[in-house]
């Protein structure tokens, strides 16, 4: 493969982000020529005085399809940034199974959270809204906001649970992982595998966003079916960075969720020193606006599983342990059809929030920054303003523009917990929104 090089070595950190195109590809890149061993992974003495060191993202058995991991060339190994550590407060973060409120089995959903004028970095001001399933086990998923108002400092994170999908909803991150660097921003994601450190920056204004734990299997492209090869997310589309190193001797902080706890420890060196790796278990980068939806072109609503950007399988085919789906910009164009998403009951669970714009099933109430949870086998669907106006609007063809939404949806059960349940921004009466529905059948009438 051609190797990468990055604009500027990053020998202090100064590196901007440079990428390569491609999801799950065998990549190589280095930010000093010949950093790369050629033709071997572990050679007896590597370049520059560097070490090698895998870091492996599913079992070394795995069947190759589904193998996860790279090769990277170190200023100094893992193990050697590894102090005393003990255990800090976990503050708001939440890890499955996570059984603290019980609430009321009905839709939930709530406004924005203010974003505090406290400094707080992205783990500090990390605030779990759901858990699903339990991150011991590997399965499942939890659901959280982000606020930050300041950038991480001589400080590193990463989570040995799970994996991170980070969603933009107001101000940019900057996050200087390992592997290189990432810039996102409001309509982008970005996607942090598990064991994977990082720091995140604040290139602007303060930030928030939503976040979610991926407990299980590696998020990945859904399959296809009958669509065939084209449409949905495209693998060229997702960015993964070029290596940009820090060779940094200076006190930092590193920070580890591990078995749903957060423990520090104090280091005498950046551990972002990867100065060249090679693989395909690394973080990457997405823009929301290049997904190409389908849709019904005659008649009928297609479920939304037509919207599954990312998924993470579980072990029943078809069933999936997280389903990231969004709701972009797209023509309505069905006939005879009620054309936002009809009432339903089903056994996914979604957690669901609003990037920007307006989401054409809930026209009054859930705005930019909210979420809500509609849980499974309980109902719901479009309320009393959203139903009338799609059931009495001349049907011709619509776009819906500017607008982003967004779906975590899991096969299991979320449960809330008490800082969701007790926040102020909860709508209260939202979980009643279906009796504001009328009635309007007329045995004597057929015609609608």
């Amino acid at each position: 493969m051609t190797i990468v090089q990055p604009m500027t070595p990053a020998r202090m950190g100064t590196a901007e982000p440079g990428y390569m195109a491609g999801f799950g590809n065998q990549f190589e890149t280095e930010a000093l020529p010949g950093a790369l061993p050629v033709g071997r992974n572990s050679p007896q003495k590597c370049a520059y005085g560097l070490y090698a060191e895998q870091l492996s993202g599913s079992p070394f058995t795995a069947p190759r399809a589904s193998n996860e991991r790279s090769w990277l060339y170190r200023i100094r190994p893992t193990v050697a940034h590894w102090g005393r550590f003990e255990r800090i407060d976990a503050g708001l973060w939440r890890t499955a199974p996570c059984a603290e409120v019980e609430m009321p089995i009905q839709p939930l959903r709530w406004n924005p959270v203010p974003i505090p004028e406290e400094g707080l970095t992205l783990i500090q001001g990390m605030r779990t809204i759901t858990t699903a399933g339990d991150a011991a086990a590997q399965s499942g998923m939890a659901a959280h906001v982000y606020v930050a108002t300041r950038s991480m400092q001589d400080e590193v994170f990463y989570n040995a649970d799970a994996e991170m999908l980070f969603v933009p909803q107001q101000g940019a991150l900057r996050l200087a992982t390992e592997f290189g660097i990432i810039d996102i921003a409001p309509g982008e994601i970005a996607v942090v595998p598990r064991g994977v450190k990082f720091r995140a920056e604040l290139p602007g204004s303060p930030a928030r966003g939503y976040a979610c734990e991926n407990y299980g299997g590696a998020l990945t492209l859904p399959e296809r079916g009958p669509i065939g090869a084209n449409c949905l997310a495209n693998p060229r589309d997702f960015l993964t960075p070029v290596a940009a190193y820090e060779d940094r001797d200076a006190p930092t902080r590193m920070v580890v969720k591990w078995g749903g706890t957060l423990w520090a420890t104090e280091l005498t060196a950046s551990p972002l020193d990867v100065v060249a790796w090679h693989g395909n278990y690394a973080p990457y980068k997405y823009d929301l606006r290049r997904y190409s939806p389908v849709g019904p072109v005659l008649f009928d609503h297609a479920d939304p599983s037509i919207f599954t950007v990312l998924t993470s399988p579980s072990e029943t085919p078809g069933t999936a342990n997280i389903d990231f789906v969004i709701f972009p910009d797209r023509w309505m164009v069905a006939e005879n059809t009620f054309r936002p998403p009809w009432y339903h009951m089903n056994i996914m669970s979604e957690f669901m929030g609003l990037i920007y714009g307006q989401y054409d099933a809930k026209p009054q109430g859930f705005v930019p920054g909210g979420f809500s949870l509609h849980n499974c086998m309980l109902p719901h669907g479009p309320d009393m303003d959203a139903f009338e106006g799609a059931s009495n609007a001349p049907l011709k063809p619509h776009k819906l523009e500017g607008t982003m939404a967004f779906m975590f949806e899991t096969r299991f059960p979320q449960r809330v917990t008490r800082y969701a349940a007790e926040l102020p921004e909860r709508q209260q009466e939202y979980g009643l929104y279906g009796a504001k529905l009328r009635k309007h059948f007329n045995p004597d009438r057929r015609e609608p």
